[in-house]
């Protein structure tokens, strides 16, 4: 069986949307500095650039900068906001696959707003990521304009991700019609809360629970002497 592929060789197959004429750096190397410096947990282009300094030659080397000198905050700016977010994603999905060829039985759906990102009247960026509790890693995200559109992006996630076989969670949000769909024509199953934003279903699971005597409580097991 082939090796999983590293994390460098990943991300050193995501395109560089730079002019090769004005490329100081490679990308896959700023990428290795992104991830490393995140990792040490700096949360900040500034904190990413401030890092690289303080660490100096040593680091700049491992990483694979030709010298000692590392990018400043708006190189990292300019770069970053160029990339195709979707290559990225679709990269770390890839090597998250090699790494965890069985990701069990249950994939999470859930949405968040990326710390750090919110600020004034920026409402942040907010996520939908897919979770597998059994490898303990997100194995697909994408980005959502708000909590409104989570159900529609989870339909772009099912799209992708072979679910045959798994349970799909995820919250009252996702419980739409053409999101069970998706999951069902995918070949699997899905367990999602229901709340007064499925007013109906709500109302006729509450009735089964509470007319039908198949879901009573089991009786007490008889206390011993």
């Amino acid at each position: 069986m082939a090796a999983a592929p590293s994390l460098t060789e990943v991300l050193a197959a995501i395109p560089d949307p730079r002019d090769p004429s004005g490329r100081r750096y490679p990308l896959p190397v700023i990428l290795n500095l992104v991830v490393v410096a995140t990792l040490a947990g700096m949360r900040s282009l500034e904190a990413i650039a401030q890092f690289a300094r303080d660490h100096g030659t040593p680091l700049a080397h491992a990483l694979g900068f030709r010298s000692k000198k590392t990018p400043c905050k708006a190189t990292l700016s300019n770069l970053l906001r160029q990339l195709d977010v979707g290559a990225i994603e679709a990269a770390l999905g890839r090597w998250i696959a090699a790494r965890c060829p069985d990701l069990g039985d249950q994939l999470c759906l859930d949405g968040k707003t990326v710390r750090g990102t919110r600020g004034g009247t920026v409402p942040g960026v907010h996520l939908l990521a897919a979770y597998a509790p059994r490898v303990a890693a997100v194995v697909a995200q994408v980005r959502v304009d708000g909590k409104t559109n989570e159900h529609k992006a989870a339909l772009e996630l099912l799209g992708v991700l072979p679910v045959t076989g798994i349970v799909v969670t995820g919250d009252a949000m996702f419980c739409q019609k053409d999101v069970c769909k998706a999951v069902t024509k995918g070949g699997g199953e899905y367990l999602f809360t229901v709340k007064d934003n499925q007013p109906t279903l709500h109302y006729d699971i509450a009735c089964m629970f509470g007319e039908s005597a198949a879901f009573s409580p089991l009786p007490a097991e008889p206390m011993g002497d």
